[in-house]
């Protein structure tokens, strides 16, 4: 006799945005996932360049659990977008380290604190377990630059190869601290038996790092530029997750929102977790339930984008509003784009760009200008009365 089915059972989201994403719900990236498991295990270090929230994180963790990663070396991944120092990299660096390998070691947590000599006085230990804990505070680290060489002398010491994923890369160039990039680039390349992938959203600095001949890490790893999965992959992936949950939804609709956000994974996998949740089991998702969502993500970062437009100088926004307001904007110094959007000049329009671009606030793609997050130029547009932001 067959069980009825229970109606109070949790159906799961298939579209992640947060955590790890099992196979079954991360989308292509065949020949990306391929890349980095090649150039890794053929002992290459690899840069990763997209936008941010484009899948890097996701790209890489999915890596890690291939079986010819998880079963060889020891993963280790960092996010240093909020660092501002070597201090807060070195403390980042070593506590992901310790926290991956306490479950997974005994042997190698001992080394690391046999090894990090100048820190080592700080561990505790937990009463129950008798395994030592990391409760090293920032301030602890007094010389970080002689902990950050133990740590590398622990990587060199490691009883199986390592991989090491720093994301957000680019901003170790704005430490203060003066030849950051050329004593991660001594350290790096002693060690035979670690590897390293540096992931980066600010295109024009990665670039700058790894290809400017001035640059300590010049043509030091393989290159991969992470673009946008091809509708023709990401719709049937969509469609075919509500299909597989008895909903419906137009392949069309889904178009429209992968070309509204340039096929953005995070922005999209957000509208679909969001119009899944409020699709009923045996229903359609609607465009206005698509409409909805979106119109939920640009109203939850309104706050956050205020603060943005609240520390920029006015001739930035002027440039911003009106790249905004194209969508892809070209020739932006030329006397037509400065003549239809009211600016000043192509002195001041040059200035303004410049600075956009340091702060990853527009992107330049091929000589095409762009707004970096899709929300934030739906936003601008929506709050300066142009109706096409949306469907």
């Amino acid at each position: 006799m067959q069980k009825n089915r229970n109606p109070m059972a949790r159906v799961t989201n298939p579209f992640i945005v947060t955590g790890k994403i099992e196979p079954e719900y991360f989308c292509d990236r065949v020949t990306e996932s391929a890349r980095v498991v090649k150039s890794i295990t053929n002992g290459n270090n690899l840069v990763i360049i997209s936008p941010r929230r484009m899948g890097k994180t996701g790209l890489i963790q999915f890596c890690y659990d291939k079986p010819e990663i998880a079963q060889t070396y020891y993963t280790f991944f960092i996010d240093i977008l909020h660092t501002s120092s070597l201090r807060e990299f070195t403390y980042l660096l070593g506590r992901e380290i310790y926290e991956t390998l306490l479950p997974r070691s005994r042997k190698m947590v001992n080394l690391f604190i046999q090894t990090i000599r100048s820190i080592s006085g700080k561990f505790g230990f937990d009463p129950v377990s008798g395994l030592p804990t990391f409760n090293v505070e920032l301030g602890d680290i007094e010389r970080p630059e002689y902990t950050l060489d133990e740590i590398f002398q622990y990587l060199a010491r490691a009883d199986k190869p390592c991989i090491v994923a720093i994301d957000e890369f680019q901003q170790i160039a704005k430490y203060p601290e003066k030849n950051i990039e050329a004593q991660l680039r001594t350290h790096i390349q002693k060690l035979r038996n670690c590897h390293f992938i540096f992931a980066g959203s600010e295109r024009h600095m990665m670039q700058e790092m790894f290809v400017s001949a001035a640059r300590p890490f010049y043509h030091s790893a393989d290159m991969l530029e992470l673009k946008a999965i091809v509708p023709e992959v990401y719709i049937p992936f969509i469609v075919g997750h509500f299909e597989k949950r008895n909903r419906r939804i137009a392949s069309g609709d889904v178009e429209r929102v992968y070309n509204l956000f340039k096929g953005h994974t995070y922005y999209i996998q957000k509208t679909f977790n969001e119009a899944f949740a409020d699709t009923p089991e045996g229903k359609a998702c609607s465009l206005d339930t698509l409409r909805t969502a979106v119109n939920g993500m640009i109203a939850s970062n309104d706050t956050i984008f205020r603060e943005i437009l609240s520390n920029m100088p006015e001739k930035q926004k002027e440039l911003l509003y009106a790249i905004a307001k194209d969508g892809e904007a070209e020739h932006i110094t030329s006397s037509e784009f400065i003549r239809r959007h009211g600016l000043i000049s192509a002195s001041s329009v040059q200035s303004a760009m410049k600075k956009l671009l340091e702060k990853d606030i527009i992107t330049e793609i091929n000589k095409l200008f762009s707004v970096t997050d899709k929300l934030f130029s739906m936003w601008i547009n929506k709050l300066y009365g142009n109706k096409d932001y949306w469907l």
